[in-house]
């Protein structure tokens, strides 16, 4: 998985102070991301591969790797999908 994930043009990952949660503002659209989605996209820098942010992730969590690559690869096709990353 040699992809490098990146926000599209227009999108910001923040968190709300006001809502007390992480926020994706896309143009016209708001997206919360769940925890796991949280921590995938606190790696989503646009010079990382999908590689790097999923070994990072099992490393941290101590988890298989291949669960992990799983939960990746899903969030980011969702989010692609929703027209918040680019892949």
């Amino acid at each position: 998985m040699t992809t490098v994930p990146r926000f599209k043009r227009g999108v910001k990952f923040r968190f709300d102070t006001v809502r007390n949660v992480w926020i994706i503002l896309a143009p016209e659209k708001l997206f919360m991301p769940d925890d796991i989605a949280v921590e995938i996209l606190r790696l989503v820098d646009g010079a990382r591969t999908t590689d790097h942010i999923v070994d990072d992730l099992a490393r941290r969590f101590d988890a298989p790797r291949e669960t992990i690559a799983d939960d990746v690869v899903a969030a980011l096709d969702d989010l692609s999908l929703r027209g918040a990353i680019q892949l």
